[in-house]
């Protein structure tokens, strides 16, 4: 049975028996204690934390999920998946335990024939909590599941929880047994490798209070409805319905092995390895295409960080297995085949995909090469120092600094007859995972408390006005301070106030919130903010002026006509921009983001490599363009399927209503959902002048921009420059550039013979300096100040002139320099005295203190550079006294 049919037997059973279907909800989510939505529930906690009240009673879903806590021990294993996709049905204070369980077992032991699974009863098992003895009655008496398969386990197997105070309680987990060539007799207390759990039924019960594991915390008390949340791995029960022997031989991931075959000459089975690699490309590429369809991009924190060690680790696999050319692009072009018909979306915009995807992969390709002569490095320095072994500090650097994996590390160092110090390198990493687990469970925090809002969501949801009036007369629904209704406010205090009918924007979709005032005879409140609760309710931030609010009162709610109208132009403004975006460069400059506020827009899109100032131009002069056509501005409200169906652009891991709000400026040029205020005709949106285009991220792009008003004022800023610039040169404005061109090409000239002559001054005092030289010890010491001063780079060059002049004598050469008040120098040894043990970096150590500095370098050359140019002669002395002692 195909991955994509159990999915629908699935959603089929659950609305038959009176669920609504849910669509998954994007992995990304407005969650402070996730980074993707892990578990099917995750889009119904407001529901099961009472935040708001469920639009309906019973629900099922199968919801994309992404966990990434062990990314390296992918593929070591044969059941773990980073993503994966989770059946549930849910029951908001509906039905409880007996309708959970038995629809579970009607659906996993029903016919195929008759839309069920198939699966033989008599090898499935069940696991209850310790004290359940309601869930153990239901298995035993009510579905027929004997008392020998029906296992008693204690909290940390059994008894759910988000790992944060809410709803907590016992659940029951069902087990198929894969037979006794998997494993030992005895249930899934046994052995959880024979037997298989499949699903998970949680009774959400009670509720917890804090804790820092799985059963540390307490049960503060029963929940006021008691709710069912299932999971059902989608992935397991695949591959036990299509025979094979793991998730990774199924439908939807052995199609991308096939490929690594093809690609790499290796054989998937052939030795474990080799098998570990295989399965990391498939369950990475599969993950990465995901994470990419709903708006993640490579980055260097958060989720772009994740996607962008997937990504890294298929390149690295991949090489690892034999492939000598890219891969990306068919692991991607495979991925869409096996998932777009469960995921249309990964067909309609998969070009942007594949290019993220592909243009990472041609990044760290960079990378290897780079770290490859790293490495090169390293192990020179390994053997320089009579060792074959590389350190494991260094093993971290090139993997933690430079991005080099260790697989390859140890790879390459095989290769050179080098070993690596695993243990030191894990050691380091276990380091790394520990401050990372810290600083995430320091950053989990309870859910924030919107019970306050919850009677105001069900009951009156906010009428947002402001679409046709800017003046809107309304009624003060409640005050909330600091998370608590209190019945008044008074002048100098601040309150969050929430209106029956608001003309006032809240901010939503990169279009900050309008600024306004609140009236009533003698009050007077100013807005400083609007923000939404659960998409419905309109909070307004007030400060209170003068006189005082009462909750019931009726007022007068006014925005700011002058902010609103150039708020209208920045958000029409970025509509513009996008429109230009796709004209000039394509369908693929899609959008990332956005922020817009009056006379500003800056506007994100996903492109791989800067613009030329000629592509620049050219997407100001289509944004122009399209501003100067005059296009009525149209908004529809309609569908999101018939929006989708006009081509109207949505913004990724956005997640829309069934209703949604069309924006069409121009027809094609730019259809967009977009729930912002808008001009009404594009002319009014006025002039817009192109700030800059720059990367905010791998494969990400940012243009800002003025727009109206600012727009001109820029424009009048830069002519007034240029202007001043043409009468400090003396000629006409549109000869500016030509003259400014000639006189940097003097200049470069200029300094090209001060170089020169420096070089040659340099050069002029190698032999004196040289002749200075005295003998310390059996080494030759020169230690002497350049002359003219000098940074670095001369006194490298200089250095090295004054040794090779000492002949092959073992030589020290020391020069100091003068670099505005600081101290540069460089340490230059010659080869006699490197084989009698003097390394250049080590000396540094012995006289760096005494200038207040420090440095290091190779045992032939080293550098640094001092604070206090006062302390050379301490520094020679000191010198001197090393190779004395020596």
């Amino acid at each position: 049975m195909q991955t994509h049919e159990i999915r629908k037997r699935f959603l089929d059973h659950y609305v038959k028996n009176g669920h609504t279907e849910v669509a998954s909800a994007s992995l990304l989510l407005d969650d402070p204690n996730l980074l993707f939505v892990n578990a099917g529930m995750v889009p119904f906690v407001p529901y099961f934390l009472g935040q708001q009240s469920a639009p309906y009673s019973r629900a099922t879903s199968i919801q994309k999920c992404v966990r990434t806590l062990d990314i390296e021990e992918v593929g070591i294993t044969t059941r773990h998946n980073t993503f994966f996709q989770m059946a549930g049905n849910f029951s908001f204070g509906d039905y409880f335990k007996r309708e959970a369980i038995t629809f579970a077992w009607t659906l996993l032991t029903g016919a195929q024939d008759d839309g069920g699974f198939g699966f033989d009863p008599e090898r499935l098992w069940a696991t209850v909590y310790l004290d359940d003895d309601e869930a153990f009655g239901i298995w035993r008496d009510e579905v027929g599941l004997p008392a020998e398969r029906i296992q008693r386990r204690g909290m940390t197997d059994n008894y759910w929880s988000m790992g944060i105070p809410g709803p907590c309680g016992p659940c029951s987990e069902i087990f198929y047994d894969r037979g006794p060539a998997y494993g030992s007799e005895g249930g899934p207390e046994a052995d959880e490798d024979r037997y298989i759990e499949i699903w998970n039924l949680v009774f959400m019960q009670n509720e917890r209070g804090e804790g820092t594991s799985k059963d540390d915390y307490e049960i503060l008390g029963p929940l006021p409805r008691k709710n069912i949340d299932t999971g059902m791995g989608v992935e397991r029960v695949a591959f036990l319905l299509q025979g094979v022997e793991n998730v990774y031989e199924t439908d939807l991931l052995r199609p991308v092995i096939d490929r690594a075959e093809e690609l790499t000459g290796r054989r998937y089975g052939s030795d474990a390895a080799s098998d570990v690699r295989f399965r990391v490309i498939a369950d990475h590429a599969r993950t990465a295409a995901m994470l990419i369809l709903d708006g993640v991009n490579p980055g260097n924190d958060g989720r772009g960080y994740v996607l962008r060690r997937l990504l890294r680790r298929i390149v690295r696999s991949a090489r690892l297995l034999g492939a000598d050319q890219p891969t990306m692009r068919a692991f991607m072009d495979t991925v869409r085949v096996a998932m777009a018909p469960s995921y249309p979306q990964l067909e309609t915009d998969y070009d942007r995909v594949r290019n993220v995807a592909v243009g990472e992969e041609a990044a760290f390709l960079g990378t290897l090469a780079s770290g490859s002569k790293l490495f090169e490095d390293v192990a020179r320095q390994t053997r320089s120092q009579g060792s074959a072994r590389i350190g494991g500090a260094d093993a971290f650097t090139l993997h933690d600094t430079y991005g080099f994996p260790i697989d390859l590390t140890l790879e390459m160092a095989a290769e050179a007859g080098l070993e690596v110090d695993r243990e030191g390198f894990g050691a380091l990493m276990a380091e790394q995972r520990a401050r990372a687990k810290a600083d995430a469970q320091a950053r989990k925090h309870a859910h924030a408390d919107l019970t306050v809002y919850r009677e105001l969501v069900d009951g009156h949801p906010t009428e947002f006005t402001g679409f046709d009036e800017l003046n809107t007369e309304a009624t003060v629904l409640a005050l909330v301070r600091d998370g608590v209704r209190v019945p008044t406010a008074v002048a100098g205090e601040e309150v969050e106030v929430i209106l029956d009918r608001s003309p006032l924007y809240a901010e939503a979709g990169g279009q900050i919130a309008d600024a306004g005032v609140i009236t009533a005879d003698g009050t007077r409140l100013t807005v400083n903010d609007v923000q939404k609760i659960a998409k419905k309710l309109w909070v307004h931030k007030v400060s209170v002026d003068r006189g005082q609010v009462t909750e019931g009162d009726a007022v007068l709610a006014q925005v700011d006509s002058s902010w609103r109208h150039g708020a209208t132009q920045g958000h029409s403004g970025t509509h513009m921009v996008h429109g230009a975006l796709r004209q000039v460069l394509g369908p693929n400059a899609v959008q990332a983001g956005s922020l817009n506020k009056p006379g500003y827009l800056r506007f994100d899109f996903h492109w791989q490599g800067g613009l030329s100032e000629t592509t620049r131009q050219e997407i100001e002069d289509v944004s122009n363009a399209a501003v100067g056509a005059d296009h009525t501005v149209n908004t529809i409200e309609t569908s999101l399927d018939a929006a989708k169906e006009m081509g109207a652009m949505a913004l990724f891991g956005e997640n829309y209503g069934d209703e949604v709000r069309v924006v069409e400026i121009g027809g094609p040029f730019s259809m967009e959902l977009c729930g912002g205020t808008h001009v009404a005709h594009s002319s009014q949106i006025g002039p817009i002048t192109v700030l800059g285009e720059s990367s905010v991220g791998s494969g990400v792009r940012r243009i800002e921009a003025f727009v109206g008003t600012e727009s001109m004022k820029h424009m009048a800023r830069e002519r007034a420059l240029l202007q001043g610039v043409a009468t400090l040169l003396k000629v006409p404005s549109e000869d500016v550039p030509g003259r400014v061109e000639n006189l940097i090409d003097r200049l470069k000239v200029a300094e090209r013979e001060v170089e020169k002559a420096k070089s040659a001054s340099l050069a002029a005092a190698a032999g004196p300096i040289a002749e200075s030289a005295e003998r310390v010890g059996d080494v030759l010491l020169v230690a002497a100040k350049a002359p003219g001063g000098g940074g670095g780079n001369e006194l490298r060059a200089l250095a090295g002139d004054v040794r090779g002049r000492l002949g092959d004598a073992a030589s020290v050469v020391v020069l100091f320099g003068d670099d505005g008040g600081k101290v540069p120098f460089v340490v230059a040894t010659s080869g006699a005295a490197r084989d009698a043990g003097l390394k250049a970096g080590d000396l540094v150590k012995a006289f760096a203190p005494a200038i207040g500095g420090r440095g290091g370098g190779k045992p032939d050359l080293a550098q640094g550079a001092g604070t206090d140019p006062g302390g050379v002669e301490a520094a020679v002395a000191a010198l001197r006294a090393e190779l004395t002692d020596r």
